[in-house]
């Protein structure tokens, strides 16, 4: 393991925003590569853990259990005695389709190697952790920030290989719709519904992926908002139709948010979709003000625990800084 020098620290913060998941490429699979997929890191939602040496072992904050569990096997994996007390002081929403677990796990590796004097390896890391099975979106978004696209699992992949880094224009901004009332699907759900899901024509996947590098990717190299949102808009309705069995029959998993989105669509707004199995609906938008006119109108549709909120993209990767 490469050590960067004996370390004295005795504490860590690291911080990390959430992740959107725009869609997949190719879910054929019949060129020998699947999956592939684009997304965006967003702030507004944070990760945030403070990591120090201890007598013995704690874990305070959100989602203590999960916390336990990879903190035992960075251990094992990093070779590691002598105990640490964990904080996650502030959590991205888990199972909402923002990244929260991929997000938990590299923070705490990150934090792990920082107090032990250890190199930054995020893709190793990911691999150890049992992350970016479909998509190594979350992985580099973690490093980097920004806008990517990964290219998929071929047979030989260990994690999917990111072939688009862009800045994502700074003046645009995503109204998300978010149903704390719904889970969207993870772990062995998620596998099985991936399982039960029919073939995925190839014709399809074509259009998307024609879509992505025509439209999604050249209009945010130029900040041509109507050609991104179009092409997204288009991708997020064909992946909608065809996740559908799986998310209650609706291209949301929450109806509730796919009700707002429909009543936003009507009234002229594009770049519309959900990330990754929801429930998190999204609108883009081309400015601050075209957002908040987005969001009063969402604003008077909301009911229940669904909610409406404005966010930017993050360009930058997490933060690790030492505690004194």
């Amino acid at each position: 393991m490469p050590r960067t020098g004996e370390s004295q620290i005795e504490g860590v913060r690291v911080r990390t925003g959430a992740r959107l998941h725009l869609g997949f490429l190719d879910l054929a699979g019949d060129l020998g590569r699947r999956f592939g997929s684009f997304g965006l890191a967003i702030d507004g939602f944070e990760t945030r853990i403070d990591i120090r040496r201890a007598d013995r072992f704690a874990a305070t904050g959100a989602e203590p259990a999960r916390v336990e569990r990879l903190v035992r096997m960075l251990r094992e994996r990093f070779n590691l005695t002598g105990e640490v007390a964990v904080d996650v002081a502030s959590a991205i929403p888990a199972h909402a389709g923002l990244g929260s677990g991929t997000q938990l796990a590299l923070a705490l590796a990150l934090a792990f190697r920082r107090l032990n004097g250890l190199a930054p390896d995020a893709d190793a890391d990911a691999a150890a952790l049992l992350r970016g099975a479909r998509s190594g979106l979350g992985v580099a978004l973690f490093a980097e920030g920004g806008f990517m696209l990964d290219a998929g699992r071929g047979p030989a992949t260990d994690l999917p290989p990111i072939v688009s880094r862009l800045t994502f224009p700074p003046d645009w901004r995503v109204l998300l719709l978010i149903d704390a009332e719904r889970d969207g699907a993870h772990g062995e759900a998620e596998a099985a519904a991936f399982a039960a899901l029919p073939a995925f024509a190839a014709e399809g996947a074509g259009d998307i992926c024609r879509r992505a590098l025509m439209q999604v990717l050249p209009g945010v190299a130029e900040a041509d908002f109507a050609a991104f949102a179009e092409g997204l808009s288009a991708i997020q309705r064909r992946l909608g139709d065809h996740f559908a069995p799986a998310q209650g029959g609706g291209r949301f998993t929450s109806p509730r948010v796919g009700e707002i989105a429909d009543v936003l669509e009507r009234a002229g707004a594009r770049g519309i979709g959900q990330s990754s199995w929801g429930p998190t609906g999204f609108v883009f938008a081309r400015d601050p003000d075209e957002a908040a006119h987005w969001l009063a109108l969402a604003e008077r549709q909301v009911r229940g625990r669904v909610r409406a909120r404005i966010h930017a993209a993050r360009a930058r990767g997490a933060d690790c800084v030492v505690l004194n």
